[in-house]
């Protein structure tokens, strides 16, 4: 039987920051005076993978103004994060020129975030019978791990770590990867302003998920909660549903998987070398 085709697709924006804050105590700065932190954080990761794995279908997936659906539901979405650091802003062009030079694919869609265009791609490449991998330090992701969709994590200090359905189980503690979804509804997510319920942290959310399997389960079985707990969670019954909605990746952004243009090609190595002679890369270079 021939080898599983193997798709490697890249979360631009959480490896780029990810790379920035690498660098933050001993910023990456050129003679221009230009900081480079970011762009050299998320190339050093970009070709880390392509050596490591030598994939033969990858991506890079960004998010254009946010996600429109999310912040209908719930205005304060997001609302919380900080402005983005002036080198983050910098980087993305010349990633994105790299990105073409190396004639890898940039997949974005306006108005939805890099995680519904991650999670779409994933299940049509499902489909058509590849094994993804979400190159992510997100979390958030393991909601759409299966047998043939894995997270890729960067690990610190280095190398990576897969993840299947199994240890999205043991790090969960949760029966399904799709109970991700309600366990960041039950315990919100401060990164994202998903508010959950009041009360709730990772240990609650857990025992609430093995008692009752999801938040729908938990909202018909209030009755059988005690004291504060029991007035919170009811209290709060529809900002739960709310928040496990604002959790939930979309599976159905319009974008395509054709195969051919995921296929990874020789980079334009004259192009290449000149971007990164520009910005002083010399190890790279």
């Amino acid at each position: 039987m021939a080898e599983q085709k193997r798709l490697f697709l890249l979360d631009a924006y959480a490896l780029i920051f990810r790379g920035y804050y690498a660098f933050i105590k001993n910023p990456r700065i050129n003679s221009k005076g230009l900081d480079t932190s970011a762009i050299l954080g998320f190339t050093n990761s970009l070709l880390d993978v392509i050596k490591r794995e030598r994939p033969d279908h990858l991506a890079v997936c960004f998010d254009k103004g946010g996600s429109v659906d999310r912040i209908e539901l719930f205005p304060e979405y997001k609302a919380n994060r900080d402005e983005t650091p002036e080198a983050i802003k910098i980087a993305v062009p010349y990633i994105e020129k790299i990105l073409k030079a190396m004639h890898i694919p940039i997949m974005v869609k306006e108005g939805y975030e890099a995680d519904d265009v991650i999670g779409t791609l994933a299940k049509k490449a499902e489909k058509e019978g590849y094994k993804t991998f979400m190159v992510t330090p997100d979390k958030d992701f393991a909601q759409l791990v299966s047998e043939n969709i894995f997270m890729y994590r960067p690990r610190f200090g280095g190398g990576y770590e897969t993840w299947g359905v199994k240890e999205v189980k043991e790090n969960f503690e949760i029966e399904s990867p799709e109970q991700v979804i309600d366990f960041l509804g039950m315990k919100g997510d401060a990164v994202d302003n998903i508010p959950g319920l009041p009360g709730v942290g990772d240990k609650t959310a857990k025992k609430f998920l093995a008692q009752y399997g999801s938040m729908e389960g938990l909202l018909a079985n209030t009755h059988e909660l005690k004291g504060k707990m029991k007035e919170k969670v009811e209290a709060n019954a529809e900002l739960g549903l709310l928040s496990k909605k604002l959790a939930r990746i979309l599976l159905d952004v319009p974008v395509e998987f054709n195969e051919k243009d995921f296929e990874l090609n020789h980079p334009d190595l004259d192009a290449v070398q000149e971007i990164f002679q520009e910005l002083e890369f010399r190890r790279l270079a």
